[in-house]
């Protein structure tokens, strides 16, 4: 039997290997989305959409990178990635959100994140950080550096935590910040691939636990932690 041989250029030295990526977010819609921008620039080698699938699909795919959503419904990015580090040290994390709240990026890249982008990110950008993980490199949005920074550097002490918006669900936190930067519910909705009565049950619920009568009294609080 003929064995495989690796791909070579014209000049006859080998191809360089695809970087092998996993994407992690409980939308199937923004998966199949990041699938096709990425296009050929990496080999996606899997995909999962809860927290306990993500971590036993990871284990069996050995990718190089996995771009992990923050907020998922069964827990969230962190869980999947102190996980995977106990058995898979040498699998980079790049963290892939919708949230650019201080404490997502700190917890992240506290727990062992390589970086921290939002998925306003262009595919050349997405791809070019994917790589810059894979090398060891350090990958932030511009405005998120600054976090980690503040963080690390005048406040390496500082939790992370907030006890009042401990009693918020992680979904209720993605509302309540996009409601604060001044989207309307159906805006909301589009952006987190929710209905609109979802949005407005989701709103109520911060409301009451936050003891809050109306979204302007919801701005100033989410503001005055760096929601915004």
């Amino acid at each position: 039997m003929v064995e495989p041989t690796e791909p070579t250029r014209n000049d006859g030295t080998p191809e360089p290997r695809l970087l092998r990526v996993f994407l992690v977010d409980d939308h199937a819609m923004f998966r199949a989305g990041v699938r096709a921008e990425l296009g050929t620039h990496v080999e996606v080698v899997g995909e999962a959409s809860t927290v306990a699938e993500a971590i036993s699909r990871i284990s069996a795919t050995e990718p190089d990178v996995v771009l992990l959503d923050v907020h998922m419904p069964d827990g969230g990015g962190r869980a999947v990635l102190e996980a995977v580090r106990r058995t898979r040290p040498e699998v980079r994390f790049l963290a892939l959100s919708v949230s650019d709240a201080a404490e997502d990026v700190i917890g992240l890249i506290r727990a062992g994140a390589r970086g921290y982008v939002t998925k306003t990110i262009s595919p050349d950008e997405l791809t070019a950080a994917i790589r810059r993980v894979a090398d060891g490199d350090a990958v932030f949005s511009p405005r998120l550096a600054g976090f980690v920074l503040d963080s690390f550097a005048s406040r390496p002490d500082a939790p992370v935590a907030d006890p009042e918006l401990d009693q918020l669900t992680n979904r209720e936190r993605e509302v309540l910040r996009l409601l604060a930067r001044g989207y309307a519910y159906k805006e909301i909705a589009k952006e987190l691939f929710i209905s609109i009565k979802t949005v407005e049950t989701h709103v109520s619920n911060v409301l009451r636990k936050l003891q809050m009568s109306n979204r302007y009294e919801l701005s100033r609080w989410a503001a005055d932690r760096r929601l915004v």
